[in-house]
């Protein structure tokens, strides 16, 4: 795979990092200040939750940093 293509597969996936991160941060405050939200609101912040920290684990695989970029 040519560094290009390398810089910008990193680039797709620190952004998609920062939008999964942006959803939980936003549904986390949700839930939070919900008086009784559903389980089905639980249960999708603990999917997005998995979400953002597998996409980090795999930038952290991937030696990626936001510094470099």
């Amino acid at each position: 795979m040519s560094k290009k293509r390398q810089r910008q597969i990193d680039q797709e996936l620190l952004n998609t990092i920062f939008a999964v991160e942006k959803e939980w941060k936003n549904l986390r405050k949700i839930v939070d200040h919900s008086i009784d939200p559903f389980n089905e609101s639980r249960q999708l912040l603990q999917l997005v939750e998995a979400k953002y920290m597998f996409l980090l684990r795999e930038a952290k695989h991937r030696k990626v940093s936001v510094l470099r970029y």
